[in-house]
């Protein structure tokens, strides 16, 4: 780990404003920033909040019919453990506002006694929940088609002693070569989604991310973040927020900092080479100076690239990294993020970094895979310029885990514990980040069933007005004309993006999504745009729009959807 204690002395030596009012971009300079411990209480309604569920708590809230039964909804698609986390935190609110009251007045022993309306309500969902069977699998597998808080609970319940197996300084080939279990209905990525579906993605994976940590007896002290004042503009120093907003005006659509995106390019150009890259920092005058010439000049387009040299664009790199005014893993989850290596097994450690990974804001998902995406490259020049995975994890750890003022929060013996985690979790992160940013079918699935429920309610209100409308005509319903369909072996597939608008398409057992898009493109020659930038989507039925993974098999997901619609559409990816 001494790379690790150098680059902490590299970044102290820096001073640490480089970025901040000496940068020459306008706004005012942030304060440091502070985590805020959590009162009583506020850590469960700040939970149960985000998960959309703050009218098990407080019943004042103005009532909501679509929002209490989304509620409802909701929760009877819980698993037994995530359900369980549910239960568990509102049963601690419910105590704390208890002792609150019993501050006032003399309690009542039937309170005492008498669960909470809402614990019961959850309690109830419980009854009809599905507990799936955790499949045989080996250790390398990941069965995304089981909630994975389950499979810890089987994991627990088969070891009654639980033992953490830390390997974060074993060598790079010691790590488990991971894959998922081959889904034939597809592999749903970050992005293939549509944003309304991806709300309830947000809202599942909180409570199975606290399901999976709680099965392990591990209790998160989630912290908040205290609102510090912050440049308005500028490149360093600033949100990530209004970095993407200031580009966004410029390039729509852009989901990475120019900044950080020209930092990588000028490093990969000719730089992936050079020995100790992002390890051997650059001169501390030299990058402050150059800090204050890309804050003056970068947009412009007058900043002299050709002249920056590698071991500089790296240190720009890292600087812009911990500059930021909250960590890029945020103050919220920075905590959970470290919490994982407590987890007892790799398997479970890795399940929980992809649920985290779901949970960070879209434009710090974003930016850390740029990051993660630019370490693996770097890594694949290990020949020449030295920087194995551990090399790079460690190197960047701090970077990533220090923000303004987080060494004067812990005490030496923690700084020196989370060394090793924190570089444990950078490792896992460019190991596995072609696992990490997908979304697992157990909670696609809980979308489906979410938004099935949905439509039942629907349907039901529909057909009470169509009869309604029935009874006051007497003209005779006009009898559906049936489509050919899925049923007689034919899915329709929809291009009105293009001169196509529309083609047959026959099933069979070994037609995949990437067939459907082939054919597509032979029979339209007018098709301008590049094969990869066409995909296959599965709208309506049961889910609101999903980008089909190639090798998705059409006969098995028509099986799960069997009132979809497909589209072909460009994607911007």
């Amino acid at each position: 780990m001494d790379d690790y204690w150098k680059e902490v002395e590299n970044i102290t030596r820096s001073g640490e404003g480089a970025g901040r009012g000496e940068g020459g971009g306008e706004g005012e300079v942030q304060d440091e920033e502070q985590q805020k411990i959590p009162e009583e209480g506020e850590q469960e309604e700040a939970w149960l909040t985000e998960a959309g569920l703050a009218r098990l708590f407080d019943d004042s809230l103005a009532v909501d019919q679509d929002q209490e039964e989304d509620n409802a909804v909701f929760l009877s698609t819980l698993t037994r453990t995530q359900a369980a986390a549910v239960e568990r935190r509102v049963t601690s609110l419910q105590q704390t506002l208890l002792r609150r009251r019993n501050r006032q007045h003399v309690p009542d022993v039937r309170d005492i006694f008498r669960p909470p309306e809402k614990v019961i309500l959850i309690r109830l969902y419980l009854l009809f929940l599905f507990c799936p069977h955790v499949s045989t699998e080996t250790e390398t597998e990941l069965n995304v088609e089981v909630a994975f808080s389950e499979q810890a609970l089987t994991y627990r319940d088969n070891h009654q002693r639980l033992k953490v197996i830390t390997s974060s300084n074993s060598p790079d080939d010691k790590l488990p070569n991971f894959k998922l279990l081959r889904d034939k209905t597809g592999q749903t990525r970050i992005g293939d989604l549509s944003r309304l579906d991806m709300k309830k993605v947000r809202r599942l994976v909180l409570v199975e991310s606290t399901a999976l940590f709680d099965t392990a007896g591990i209790d998160l002290k989630a912290h908040k973040a205290v609102k510090v004042k912050t440049k308005e503009s500028g490149l360093f120093g600033v949100p990530l927020a209004t970095l993407l907003d200031q580009d966004q005006r410029r390039a729509p659509g852009t989901k990475v900092p120019f900044i950080l995106q020209r930092l990588i390019n000028h490093i990969e150009k000719d730089g992936l080479d050079t020995e100790g890259l992002l390890r051997i920092p650059g001169a501390a005058t030299r990058v402050k100076s150059l800090c204050q010439e890309l804050e003056s000049s970068f947009y412009n387009g007058v900043f002299p690239w050709q002249q920056l040299k590698q071991h500089d664009a790296a240190s720009l790199l890292k600087l812009f990294i911990r500059e930021l005014p909250h960590p890029l893993l945020t103050v919220e989850y920075l905590n959970a993020f470290i919490a994982v290596n407590k987890l007892p097994t790799k398997k479970q450690q890795l399940q929980a970094l992809n649920l985290l990974v779901l949970l960070l804001p879209e434009a710090n998902r974003d930016t850390l895979k740029a990051l993660v995406e630019f370490f693996q490259r770097v890594i694949d020049h290990q020949a020449k310029n030295k920087m194995t995975l551990n090399n790079v994890s460690v190197v960047m750890a701090p970077n990533i885990f220090m923000f303004k003022g987080f060494r004067s929060k812990v005490t030496e013996q923690q700084e020196f514990s989370m060394a090793t985690s924190t570089a444990n979790i950078v490792r896992l992160l460019i190991r596995y980040q072609n696992l990490l940013w997908t979304i697992p079918k157990f909670i696609v699935n809980q979308v489906r069933q979410q938004n099935m429920e949905s439509q039942r309610k629907q349907n039901k209100e529909r057909a009470v007005r169509k009869l309604l409308k029935k009874m006051t005509t007497d003209k005779p319903s006009d009898k559906a004309v049936p489509e050919v369909g899925s049923s007689q072996g034919f899915i329709r597939v929809q291009a009105p993006q293009f001169s196509k608008v529309s083609m047959m398409v026959q099933l069979t057992e070994e037609l995949q999504a990437a067939d459907v898009l082939t054919r597509f493109l032979s029979q339209d020659s007018s098709v301008s745009v590049k094969r990869e930038e066409l995909c296959l989507y599965e709208i309506g039925g049961n889910i609101k729009e999903r980008c089909l993974d190639e090798e998705t098999y059409m006969k098995d997901l028509i099986q799960l959807n069997p009132t979809a619609e497909w589209v072909i559409k460009a994607v911007q990816r």
